[in-house]
């Protein structure tokens, strides 16, 4: 009988340990996972630095035809009064078609200012570029002057181009050719201010 209460005792200590750690290990099985916390923001990575090119692949940019150094500009002549009077040309020619008007022109506009304009060779450097565009009237008065070109440094030559202009007109009867009765003229001044028509250097 002994034996028989001796058992009975340790059985419902055996099953009440297996109890606790049966409750333990489900327990830690059962606790929930904390919640994964989301990455940082990746740094912006800087752009690579562009690699030079070289060799027969190279490109370089245009340099731009009209534009001049950076120097002295010699002050504008002080006789531009003076290049608003009419100039005192023989009539004009007749003319056939637009080319002939521009070459008539442009002759005209050097016989009419012989002492600020030049035909030699035109120099690798210019003071100033304007491009004028010329709207004559039918019997090649000038009707309107539009500037289509100022350049960038003694922009006084644009107004001594128009004055030219309107002092060599007038350029022959248009009335017969198509319209718009007007051409495009290019002046390339020189250091000394003097123009010659860009028609004539062709």
């Amino acid at each position: 009988m002994h034996c028989i209460e001796q058992g009975s005792t340790r059985r419902p200590l055996a099953a009440r340990v297996l109890r606790v750690a049966a409750a333990l290990v489900l327990s830690g099985c059962s606790t929930p996972m904390s919640p994964m916390r989301p990455l940082p923001p990746a740094a912006p990575v800087a752009p690579l630095p562009p690699v030079p090119q070289t060799g027969t692949n190279a490109r370089t940019a245009a340099p731009d035809s009209f534009a001049a150094p950076s120097r002295p500009v010699p002050p504008p002549p002080a006789n531009m009064a003076a290049l608003s009077q009419p100039a005192r040309l023989p009539a004009p020619g007749p003319v056939r078609n637009w080319n002939e008007v521009r070459l008539q022109a442009a002759k005209r506009l050097v016989d009419a200012h012989p002492e600020t304009s030049y035909l030699g060779p035109v120099p690798d450097i210019l003071l100033a570029i304007p491009v004028l565009v010329i709207e004559l009237n039918g019997d090649g008065s000038v009707r309107r002057v539009d500037v289509l070109r100022v350049p960038t440094q003694a922009t006084d030559t644009v107004q001594l181009a128009i004055a030219a202009v309107k002092r060599a007109a007038p350029y022959g009867d248009v009335s017969r050719l198509p319209k718009p009765w007007q051409f495009v003229e290019t002046f390339l001044f020189n250091d000394d201010r003097k123009f010659k028509p860009r028609t004539l250097d062709r």
